[in-house]
């Protein structure tokens, strides 16, 4: 089989790094697009045969109808909102293998029609003692959803946290199907698309392996998998 290529979107390339390392673990090539440095228009996706959307700043309300709330602190970059819509809408048209992570999950709920909530205080990463550290809670993983089949194991999971907006059932497409929860405030923390073969969202950061269980990695690996599919 040819090598996967995945197509890692992020705000500099700085940022992509992580991500790129947990691919490039599991065999895959790498190409990444940033606000500055998109793929060329004759060819948006670069030949890849995956997409990975990371984390970031806020998306524009404007893209789900919403006036920016002057309490929310929301920064946003709308130059990256239009790249990664215009790449994902692409990957969706041809049915490609997709993991969407933290900003990547909402704006795929966001993609499919869903909007945000744009301040969530509990759930962002806090500076301690120089450095940011991530929060974290615990999540329940619903047995039988394609995440789950993913990493092997459904239930109950303690994951980390390093955003402050996201998406409760109000806010979620009814297109897609949310796979996880956050306990006690039911903040949606995975989701899937069932009209597509390999599109999955979760809100945690398992780029950071020292802070999720190690099935999480699993994402990357299966991710890889079925770009590898997808290249022949």
């Amino acid at each position: 089989m040819a090598q996967p290529l995945i197509l890692v979107t992020a705000t500099t390339r700085r940022f992509a790094r992580p991500y790129v390392r947990s691919l490039q673990k599991h065999g895959a090539g790498v190409v990444i697009a940033t606000p500055h440095k998109a793929p060329p228009a004759d060819d948006p996706l670069g030949g890849a045969t995956g997409l990975l959307l990371t984390c970031g700043p806020d998306l524009d309300t404007a893209l789900y109808g919403q006036a920016s709330d002057p309490s929310a602190g929301v920064e946003s970059n709308r130059r990256r909102d239009d790249m990664e819509l215009a790449l994902l809408r692409l990957a969706l048209d041809r049915d490609l293998p997709v993991l969407a992570i933290c900003r990547g999950m909402q704006l795929l709920n966001v993609a499919f029609g869903g909007t945000l909530i744009q301040d969530l205080p509990d759930h962002r990463a806090t500076h301690q003692n120089g450095r940011w550290e991530s929060a974290y809670h615990q999540t329940y993983l619903a047995p039988g959803t394609r995440i789950a089949a993913v990493l092997g194991i459904g239930g109950f999971f303690r994951l980390n946290s390093r955003h402050h907006q996201g998406l409760r059932e109000a806010q979620k497409s009814p297109t897609l199907l949310a796979s996880a929860y956050s306990l006690g405030d039911g903040i949606i923390e995975a989701l899937e698309s069932t009209a597509h073969r390999w599109v999955l969202g979760i809100q945690c950061h398992p780029e950071r392996e020292d802070e999720t269980p190690r099935a999480f990695v699993r994402l990357f690996q299966r991710l890889v998998e079925r770009a590898e599919i997808e290249a022949g």
